[in-house]
């Protein structure tokens, strides 16, 4: 059982969700935020230069009844001839204690540039759907207590809304990456239209969410992997990578280092903005510990990773902390009689 405390956290939270014009949204954050590339950047789409499929699982604060549970798919490919990159990508996000549901499926496009023989620049686009709906009957108000006991006595309520409990609206996105060969920095901007996005007939626009994230990869020397004939260099690499985010009124800061011992992946990294607090309530989230697995073929690859964020912020460990799954698989979808172009590849990490 969680303490008076949590309980008073978790309503203040719902009562957020639910009086959108009070406090603004944020959109729901993977830790792998690389093992979810078209949900990070629309100009990540295609980037490995082959096709790709993904999908991403995220459960916050599982010890709770209001834990956020969030799902992502997504499938990207490459077309060289075009240096342009498509995918789509649809995500389901739900908050478990009053049902509260945003899906949306998404379509990307990005161009690839390459500058000179050290330099490129991919700008990318997203067009997205969004449906938001939320059940209120699994809420529960003051007349359906007994006023003594605390205890539910009644399956009624005289409390109406003024809603369809449900929203469709159209969104608009972009983002661009500049890459070498061991670095990246790149910019995403969502929302652009900022859609009215209330639950309850009011004026509530979707704040524009901004992402800055970069890092370099440090290669060490490489191992070696495989038999007598068929052996290949094994990745040996340190990357610190950051993501900083900004929308409404909120900022976040994902600060790390990624460990790479092919076929093992190590990360850990600290989330939040130790510096700004937000009506009185510091920004310290959580530290983020990764396991990864990555498997490399002789033309195709796939990566599985696990993650666990430790609560560091007032709401403790007891919540449950979150856990996140990421599964990815790449694979070539060009004519193989055709030689491959001489491409830079964006150095970011895979999960």
């Amino acid at each position: 059982m969680y303490n008076v405390k949590q309980k008073f956290l978790l309503v203040l939270f719902l009562l957020m969700l639910l009086v959108e014009g009070a406090v603004t949204a944020q959109d729901p954050q993977f830790s792998q935020f690389y093992a979810a590339p078209l949900y990070l950047n629309p100009a990540l789409t295609g980037a490995t230069g082959q096709a790709r499929a993904g999908l991403n699982y995220r459960n916050q604060w599982p010890a709770i009844d209001a834990n956020f549970r969030t799902f992502s798919a997504y499938f990207d490919y490459f077309i060289e001839d075009k240096n342009s990159g498509i995918g789509a990508i649809i995500t389901n996000d739900s908050e478990g204690l009053a049902g509260l549901r945003s899906l949306s499926l998404g379509l990307q496009y990005s161009y690839e540039l390459q500058i000179n023989d050290y330099l490129g620049f991919r700008p990318g686009v997203q067009v997205a759907i969004f449906n938001r709906d939320i059940n209120f009957g699994k809420l529960t108000f003051g007349d359906q207590f007994d006023q003594q006991t605390g205890e539910l006595i009644d399956t009624r309520t005289a409390e109406s809304f003024n809603t369809t409990s449900a929203k469709t609206f159209v969104d608009l996105s972009f983002g661009g990456v500049l890459f070498t060969r061991n670095a990246w920095l790149g910019v995403s901007a969502w929302h652009l239209t900022r859609p009215n996005q209330s639950l309850i007939g009011e004026d509530s626009p979707l704040p524009i969410k901004y992402s800055l994230h970069g890092g370099f990869k440090f290669k060490m020397k490489p191992g070696v992997k495989g038999q007598a004939g068929q052996m290949r260099n094994s990745e040996r690499s340190i990357s610190p990578a950051f993501q900083f985010r900004h929308q409404g009124k909120f900022d976040q800061l994902d600060l790390g280092l990624y460990f790479t011992f092919e076929p093992i992946v190590l990360g850990t990294w600290y989330r939040g903005v130790p510096f700004k607090s937000l009506e009185g309530i510091g920004n310290n989230e959580s530290i983020v510990l990764l396991l990864g697995f990555t498997q490399l073929g002789a033309k195709d690859a796939i990566n599985i990773g696990y993650s666990f964020d430790y609560t560091i912020s007032k709401l403790g460990i007891g919540s449950g902390g979150a856990h996140e799954f990421s599964l990815v698989y790449t694979w070539p979808m060009r004519n193989p009689r055709k030689p491959p172009k001489d491409k830079l590849v964006i150095p970011c990490p895979d999960f």
